[in-house]
């Protein structure tokens, strides 16, 4: 009986502790981001929007460019990082802040301003003046 109470004691105890490890190994992403309040970029023509969420924080990215493509308007300024793909431009960074599913089942949702999920990559997004855009962390 003593052993039985002990054995079920360790496994609560085990569960416990695995579950405070994995609440202690959440990183907050807006850790690594470069910019965390809404900020105005480049010199252009155009200005498009984009925002940029990860769980309920969103920080407004204002660009003012020349470029023709999204893709290019956020590499110009040092906003994305990423790795060609068989599909175009794969987003690994955006802001400073990593999402890579090899790692953890993250990625870089992208959308247009009323949530539409987009069917295009950013490199493949043409701009024009006003456009407003959202890059979303998923998990």
């Amino acid at each position: 009986m003593k052993k039985t109470v002990i054995t079920k004691l360790s496994l609560i105890l085990a569960i416990v502790m695995m579950l405070a490890l994995a609440s202690c190994n959440e990183k907050d992403p807006w850790a690594d981001a470069i910019h965390t309040v809404d900020t105005e970029l480049g010199v252009g023509a155009k200005t498009v929007t984009v925002d940029v969420r990860v769980k309920e924080h969103i920080v407004t990215f204002t660009i003012h460019t020349d470029a023709e493509s999204l893709g290019e308007a956020l590499l110009e300024n040092g906003l994305i990082e990423g790795e060609d793909s068989q599909y175009g431009m794969y987003i690994k960074r955006v802001n400073g802040i990593l999402a890579d599913y090899d790692i953890d089942g993250s990625y870089w949702g992208f959308y247009r301003y009323d949530r539409e999920y987009m069917m295009s990559g950013v490199d493949t997004t043409a701009i024009s003046d006003g456009d407003h855009f959202q890059l979303v962390y998923e998990k």
